[in-house]
């Protein structure tokens, strides 16, 4: 049987690369006893490929049976797979056989093989080393002729890695992997995909069949898919149902897509990005705005210094315009940030204090300097005095607690 055959036989559609070479190491496989370890993502067909193997097969006449590991309960999951004998726990009114049991002598799906716990993984390597079980609740060995073929959308060897999937058992399983491509990565099948879909849908519900122009074809191949084939399957037959105009073009098929559809579609990336700059202004309007009440708080250190030090007011008279620089620098920077980011433009109460800065640029650097020196030197007696208390020490300061601890890490007070 060649590959076109195996296509037909199984509804396989689509003739990207990777799906073709999945599915020739499918039928090279099937024939042998090999356990398979089929790797995709999630929606990608993984137990398409199971079937094909188990019916390509020398075991195509036994049972097959898929399992969900992830869907079984993790109290009762030896008990499905292997079976457990009468009063084995709470509950076993009678012996039961498990999926090994009775799949003997053909084919046992385990899909989502990564969620199995630890104690089950052991019981399966025993399975796979040499076809040996044993029932909850027993003691006697029992045999099955078994193939087993495992699947997961996760990777086994990172789980190996943090402890919680046995290394031997990974190796054990990955004896023939195949790896099964995500639809995003299969170009233009998905078009024919999404077209077979649709008809199928038509047919069922007796509507009239969808003509897909060239940019609603253009927008399913550069949409990323996520629930690959089931995405697909699942939006093809809403658009067959619910769409009364047959000619399909990209604005149709935008609306079904998720809000947040992907980078590689323009229209909805810019749609998030706006989305994205409003959240980051509201942000930006919030730093401005503790940074102003900063300046405030440093304003009243510096205007409050002499009624709270020792300080002369010569001192004070001789450093005013120092004091005033400083502040007004902050104010600047504060309103300079806010207006270029929102409204790009200045104020008159702007330029009123540009102003301000401007006429005293003759105040020295080391007048600044014996301001900041001065600063730090409150800052240490108002500490020293209320015996490190910092909450003390900024009522006192007449400033908020966390300027204080803004001043004290800048001036390294602490150490």
């Amino acid at each position: 049987m060649d590959l076109q055959q195996v296509k037909q036989r199984f509804g396989i559609i689509g003739n990207s690369t990777k799906l073709n070479y999945a599915l020739q190491t499918a039928m090279r496989v099937a024939p042998t006893e090999l356990t398979v370890y089929i790797q995709g993502e999630s929606g990608s067909g993984k137990e398409s490929f199971s079937k094909i193997i188990h019916q390509l097969s020398g075991r195509k006449h036994g049972p097959f049976i898929a399992i969900n590991c992830g869907a079984l309960p993790e109290g009762t999951i030896n008990s499905e797979l292997f079976g457990h004998d009468k009063g084995a726990f709470t509950g076993a009114l009678d012996n039961r056989k498990g999926y090994f049991e009775s799949v003997n002598g053909g084919t046992l799906f385990l899909d989502e093989v990564g969620e199995l716990p630890l104690e089950t993984q052991s019981r399966l390597l025993r399975v796979l080393e040499n076809g040996e079980y044993i029932r909850v609740g027993s003691s006697k060995v029992q045999k099955t002729d078994v193939r087993i073929i495992t699947a997961t959308n996760k990777e086994l060897i990172g789980l190996v890695e943090k402890g919680k999937f046995r290394e031997d058992l990974y190796y054990r399983l990955s004896t023939l992997p195949i790896a099964v491509p995500p639809l995003r990565d299969r170009g233009s099948d998905v078009v024919l995909l999404f077209q077979k879909f649709a008809f199928d849908a038509s047919e069922k519900y007796r509507s009239e069949p969808l003509n897909l122009t060239l940019d609603g074809e253009q927008v399913l191949t550069n949409y990323r898919w996520p629930g690959n084939i089931r995405q697909l399957k699942n939006i093809a037959e809403q658009i067959a149902v619910l769409e009364q105009d047959a000619t399909i073009d990209a604005g149709i098929i935008l609306k079904y897509l998720p809000a947040k559809a992907g980078s590689n579609l323009p229209a909805l990336y810019k749609e998030k990005s706006e989305h994205s700059d409003v959240s980051e202004r509201d942000i930006f309007y919030k730093v401005l705005i503790d940074l102003k009440k900063d300046v405030s708080d440093l304003r009243k250190v510096v205007y409050g210094m002499a009624e709270n030090t020792n300080i002369n007011e010569d001192y004070l008279k001789d450093n005013k315009a120092a004091i005033t620089r400083v502040l007004s620098q902050d104010n600047e920077k504060s309103n300079e940030s806010s207006y270029a980011s929102v409204h790009h433009s200045e104020t008159e109460d702007d330029l009123h204090e540009h102003t301000v800065v401007e006429d005293q640029d003759n105040v020295g650097e080391n007048e600044i300097l014996s301001l900041e020196a001065k600063e730090e030197e409150l800052i240490r007696k108002a500490l020293l005095k209320n015996n490190g208390r910092r909450k003390k020490a900024a009522q006192e300061l007449g400033i908020s607690e966390r300027t204080l601890y803004r001043k004290i890490k800048q001036y390294e007070v602490d150490k």
